[in-house]
C-alpha cells in the first residue's frame, strides 16, 4: 500500500458523463476526496504529495473484459507480467483473462493456479474466466461468482477441446449456471463449409481477403442468435463478445447496462479497421471473428452510440512475428492491443466519431456495472484509486521502441496518436509514469457484488 497521500489537482476530470475541473485525493488504496472546482481545503492537501495535472484529463482506469495473456503454457507469446505492464502503460488497470491457455482453465484447481500466479506478477487488477467444455459441467457449476468474472463458452472454434458444440451441454450450462456467461459466437459448421470452398479454390494459399467470407457474417449471426435464444429461454445472464456484423445488432437492445440481462461487446479493431485494410496489414489484422465490411463497421459504431453495444474491449491475443509470417491457414488469428486501446478510442473521439465521455463510459463505467465489480470503474469517494492521467496534446508514434508487448509488435505500428497516457495508478500506487512502468506487482483480484 502507498505510504503517503497523493493529491491530483487542476485536472479535467471525465467521469459519469461530465467533464469538470477538480482534484482527487488518494489515501492508501482508495479515493478519499473528489473536489469539483479549484478550492481545495487545507486539510485535504495537508501531508499529501501533489501532482499538478494542469491541461490533463483524469479518468478512471479502463477495464478490459477480454484478454489472452497466454500464461500458462504459451508464454513465448506473452505472459501475465509482460502483458499487464503493457496494460497499465495504456491506461488499463483491470483485465479479465480467457481460459484457453495450456493447460486450459477448465477445472477449479487450474483456475486458482492462474489467480495465484497473477498475485505474484500482475501490475494490473485481474480476474480469470472459467472455461466450459463438452465434459466439465460439474466443474463449471462450482464457480464462485463473487470471485470469478464469468464462464467462457466458445461457440466457435478454439484451442484444443474448448469448442462447446453439444447442444445438450449448452442447454445445461445456460439452464443451471447463476454466473455471467460470456460467449465467442461463430457457427462452426458454417465455417467448415466455407473453408472447404476456399481451400478447393486456392489450396493452402487462400488470400487473406477471404477471411471475412470464410468466418462469415452468416456464421456470426447464426451463433449469436442461438446464444441469445438460450439466454432468453433460461434467463441466463449473457454477454456476447467481440461482435463484428451489422446483422447481429438486431439481437440487442438499447438502455443502461446495469438493467440488461443480455449485453454486447465490441473490440477496438472492429471499430478501427475494415476489410479494405487486409491489403495493407495482412495477417496482423487477422482476428476471429474476422474484421468485415465498412458497412458492418458503420453498424457497430451506430449500435455503440445507441447503447445497444455496452462495452469496448480488445481481445488482446499476442502471437510472435514468426507465427504471423505464414500462409492463411497456418497463421494464427489474434493480435496485441491492450497498450493502445484507450489511446485509439481517444483518437477516434478526436475525429468526432464518439464523445469522449462515452469512451469513458464504454471502457471504464460499463464494464464495472456489467460485471458488478466491487468499487472500480468510477472516480468516487470510497472507490479503489484506479486512475489514469492523459495528456490530450502530447502526440506520439507507436514503434518497437515503445511497444511493451512480449511479442514486440502492434497493428498500430507507425500510427501517430494525439493523446498520451502520462500516469497510471492501480490501487493508489503509481505504476506507470512518463513512459516507464515504475512499480511492478500492484494488482489485486477483482471482486464482484453478486
Amino acid at each position: 500500500m502507498p505510504d503517503m497521500k497523493t493529491l491530483i489537482k487542476n485536472a479535467r476530470i471525465i467521469n459519469e458523463g461530465r467533464i469538470f475541473g477538480g482534484a482527487v485525493l488518494i489515501d492508501g488504496e482508495f479515493i478519499t476526496k473528489v473536489i469539483d472546482g479549484e478550492n481545495i481545503p487545507a486539510e485535504v492537501s495537508a501531508g499529501a504529495a501533489v501532482i499538478d495535472a494542469a491541461g490533463q484529463y483524469l479518468i478512471p482506469g479502463a477495464i478490459d473484459d477480454q484478454v489472452h495473456f497466454r500464461e500458462p503454457g504459451l508464454t513465448h507469446k506473452g505472459d501475465l507480467a509482460t502483458e499487464s505492464r503493457a496494460a497499465v502503460a495504456g491506461g488499463v488497470t483491470s483485465y479479465m483473462e480467457m481460459p484457453n491457455t495450456n493447460p486450459q482453465a477448465v477445472t477449479q484447481e487450474i483456475l486458482e493456479q492462474k489467480y495465484r500466479r497473477a498475485a505474484e506478477v500482475s501490475a494490473a487488477n485481474y480476474s480469470f474466466y472459467m472455461g466450459a467444455t463438452n465434459d466439465n459441467l460439474e466443474e463449471v457449476l462450482k464457480t464462485d461468482g463473487t470471485k470469478v468474472c464469468g464462464i467462457k463458452i466458445f461457440m466457435g472454434s478454439s484451442t484444443g477441446n474448448m469448442l462447446v458444440d453439444d447442444e445438450n451441454i449448452l442447454s445445461e450450462i445456460f439452464r443451471n449456471t447463476k454466473l455471467l456467461v460470456a460467449t465467442h459466437c461463430e457457427d462452426e459448421p458454417t465455417i467448415i463449409r466455407n473453408t472447404a470452398i476456399y481451400r478447393e479454390k486456392y489450396g493452402e494459399f487462400v488470400p487473406l481477403s477471404a477471411h471475412p467470407k470464410i468466418r462469415s457474417a452468416e456464421a456470426c449471426f447464426k451463433s449469436s442468435e442461438k446464444a441469445v435464444a438460450l439466454a432468453t429461454k433460461f434467463g441466463t445472464r449473457l454477454h456476447v463478445l467481440h461482435l463484428s456484423t451489422a446483422d447481429e445488432m438486431k439481437l440487442f437492445s438499447s438502455g443502461p447496462v446495469a438493467q440488461k440481462h443480455i449485453t454486447a461487446e465490441v473490440c477496438v479493431h472492429h471499430l478501427w479497421f475494415d476489410e479494405q485494410d487486409y491489403l495493407t496489414y495482412g495477417n496482423f489484422i487477422k482476428w476471429n471473428p474476422a474484421i468485415k465490411t465498412a458497412e458492418d463497421k458503420a453498424a457497430l459504431w451506430e449500435a455503440l452510440l445507441a447503447d445497444r453495444i455496452d462495452v469496448v474491449a480488445t481481445d488482446h491475443a499476442p502471437h510472435t512475428l514468426l507465427e504471423k509470417d505464414h500462409s492463411y491457414f497456418k497463421a494464427p488469428s489474434g493480435g496485441p492491443l491492450v497498450q493502445h486501446s484507450l489511446t485509439a478510442m481517444l483518437e477516434m473521439s478526436k475525429k468526432g466519431l464518439i464523445p469522449i465521455e462515452k469512451v469513458i463510459e464504454k471502457m471504464c463505467h460499463a464494464p464495472a456495472d456489467l460485471f458488478r465489480i466491487d468499487r472500480r470503474g468510477y472516480i468516487r469517494e470510497g472507490y479503489y484509486a484506479d486512475l489514469v492521467l492523459v495528456d490530450p496534446a502530447q502526440s506520439w508514434m507507436v514503434s518497437p521502441k515503445n511497444i511493451l508487448y512480449k511479442c514486440g509488435w502492434s497493428p498500430f505500428d507507425g500510427t501517430e496518436f494525439s493523446h498520451s497516457v502520462i500516469a497510471t495508478f492501480v490501487n493508489g500506487n503509481l505504476v506507470y509514469a512518463n513512459g516507464d512502468v515504475v512499480s511492478g506487482i500492484q494488482g489485486k483480484r477483482l471482486e464482484f457484488n453478486r
